[in-house]
């Protein structure tokens, strides 16, 4: 299939409508007309051999996952997503039918999401790659600084059920019942749009956990000038954590702290939030830190780092 066959593709897979989208795909760009009150704008790429494999997620749930890391980010503001673009590199060994299903894939979150794919761009490439930019909307935006001493710390959503999810698959063991909902967690992540929406007006600040509960965490901490305090015991009460960390000989909470790509939501609060459950909270000073039975220690902010 030639270029304007895919883009044809494209359109009738992608093509869907949505308020204040007076054109869509088909044209050189698409043409809106924002709603009152703020946009949230973010870009999230997609990269074959840096955010997934070949091997380990099929066509259309590489699309599903390049989509919801988008959403994820708009959904860490407390915003509404409202519609997307999409890039996609295809190298030549990626045919028609892989490329439909990606795009059924991105559809697919779309619809879940509410947003749909307007428009975007297709290019050759040496490797498959998805940029999505997606819009949201919102009346005030939870942004990463505003904690404040005093606040709980709350969590909507697992977190170290996908690094559990990408290890069994890497091993192998992706057909292990242990291991299936550790497995579905990478596969096909969900971003929190309701839980995002529950938040607005009530937390102070947010975050999405993409690149590990720590990092993410410790960047809400830094923004805000505060000191983020993870309680450990709440972190490994997840059975499905639990049974995935014993089948794969992996610690339950290194797991939790530094496995990426949850997609869950934290958030900072002076009261409990609907749809999270709290997991911390915020002091004075600098740093992250996790109490345990036998105290508080100092914890490492790292985890997935693109140019570490």
């Amino acid at each position: 299939m030639d270029e304007l066959g895919r883009i044809a593709m494209l359109a009738r897979v992608l093509g869907a409508s949505a308020a204040g989208v007076d054109v869509a795909i088909g044209d050189d760009a698409a043409v809106l007309s924002p709603p009152s009150g703020r946009l949230v704008w973010t870009i999230d790429e997609h990269v074959e051999g840096v955010h997934f494999r070949r091997d380990l997620a099929s066509w259309r749930e590489v699309g599903w996952r390049s989509y919801m890391a988008a959403a994820s980010d708009v959904s860490a503001m407390g915003a509404s997503p409202w519609c997307a673009l999409a890039s996609i590199v295809v190298p030549r060994d990626v045919d028609d039918a892989a490329l439909e299903d990606v795009a059924q894939g991105q559809r697919d979150a779309a619809d879940a999401s509410g947003a749909p794919v307007v428009g975007g761009n297709l290019a050759r490439g040496p490797v498959l790659s998805i940029a999505t930019t997606l819009l949201g909307t919102c009346h005030e935006a939870v942004q990463r600084r505003g904690a404040r001493a005093g606040d709980g710390l709350w969590l909507a959503g697992r977190v170290g059920l996908a690094a559990a999810g990408f290890r069994a698959l890497e091993r192998g063991m992706g057909s292990a019942p242990a291991l299936a909902a550790a497995v579905l967690a990478w596969r096909a992540p969900r971003a929190r749009v309701v839980d995002g929406l529950a938040m607005a007006g009530i937390a102070t600040a947010a975050v999405d956990v993409s690149d590990g509960l720590a990092r993410d965490v410790a960047h809400l901490g830094k923004a805000s000038g505060v000191c983020v305090v993870l309680d450990e015991r709440s972190l490994i009460e997840d059975p499905a954590l639990l049974d995935a960390a014993l089948a794969l000989g992996e610690d339950a909470l290194d797991l939790a702290l530094y496995g990426g790509e949850d997609y869950a939501l934290v958030a900072t609060s002076d009261r409990p939030i609907a749809g999270f459950r709290r997991i911390g909270e915020v002091h004075g000073g600098s740093g992250l830190a996790l109490r345990s039975a036998s105290g508080e220690r100092r914890l490492d902010p790292r985890g997935f780092d693109h140019f570490g």
